[in-house]
This record gives C-alpha cells, sequence and structure tokens, in this order.
C-alpha cells in the first residue's frame, strides 16, 4: 500500500498547498531521509533566541523573529541548509555586515549566508556554534525600536 506521507520531491509537479496549517502538520506528512536531523535542528533554532517563531514557507520550516523571516531551511536530498536572511524582501545591504565567529556560513550575498549540514555528527559538533550564530544573526538583522 502507498504512503501516505508525500516525499520531498515528488516525481510530478503538483500544486502547491493552499496552506499547511502548522509546522508539526507539514513535518508529519515530510518523508525526508535526513528526518532526524531536521528536527534536531529545528529544535537549535528555536531555542537559540526567545521570540523566535516557526512557519512553513518554501515548502520547509522557516523561523521568523518579530514578524520578519530570519533562517529558513532548505531541504536537500543529501543535505540540510540553513539559509540565514533578512526578510522575504531584498532589503539593501549598505551598512549591513556580519562576522560569522563560527565559519559556518558561507555568504551568497553580504546579508544572506548558508550553513550546511549533512548528518547527524555535523550536527551535533556544531550544535553551540550554531546556536549561537542563530541568536547573533537575529541580533544583528533587527531593526532597532525607538523608545
Amino acid at each position: 500500500m502507498p504512503s501516505k506521507k508525500t516525499p520531498i520531491y515528488p516525481t510530478e509537479p503538483k500544486k502547491p498547498p493552499k496552506a499547511i496549517a502548522t509546522v508539526a502538520t507539514f513535518m508529519a506528512d515530510l518523508e525526508h531521509p535526513l528526518q532526524d536531523e531536521i528536527e534536531v535542528l529545528r529544535q537549535i533554532v528555536l531555542d537559540a533566541h526567545e521570540g523566535i517563531t516557526e512557519q512553513v514557507k518554501w515548502n520547509a520550516p522557516s523561523f521568523c523573529y518579530d514578524g520578519d523571516d530570519r533562517v529558513t531551511f532548505r531541504l536537500q536530498p543529501t543535505s540540510l541548509q540553513l539559509i540565514f536572511h533578512r526578510g522575504a524582501k531584498v532589503k539593501p545591504a549598505d551598512g549591513f555586515s556580519f562576522v560569522d565567529d563560527s565559519g559556518l556560513l558561507k555568504f551568497a550575498t553580504p546579508d544572506r549566508g548558508i550553513a550546511t549540514f549533512t548528518d547527524m555528527d555535523s550536527i551535533e559538533e556544531n550544535k553551540e556554534a550554531l546556536s549561537a550564530l542563530v541568536s547573533k544573526w537575529i541580533e544583528a538583522t533587527t531593526e532597532p525600536t525607538s523608545e
């Protein structure tokens, strides 16, 4: 009997779902060879900084702070990438800089970095560094509020 779960890379193009109620629903329906690794990474990101919320965006878990997207999964068949960005809309990079002390990020642009993980060992080895990186990214990409 065929599985009810939808593979992450279906063989035939399908129309995107109208809405996914929760990340938990998305994850329950997801079939991915790195499923356990996805769950561990999700928890690291969620625990890294108070106020991080989660939604499904671009067919993967995405993490927001203060209503703006900040870190989004890219689910590859043999690796998982966390895309660190400043929101869904491109913002001028003038004046923005970020120093990655962890060495986990490869920068695609000055304000968009990619951390890649291929297995549980690479995640466990970098757990503390990733948590600190997420927290530092949230702080660096959050607009100061005027009081």
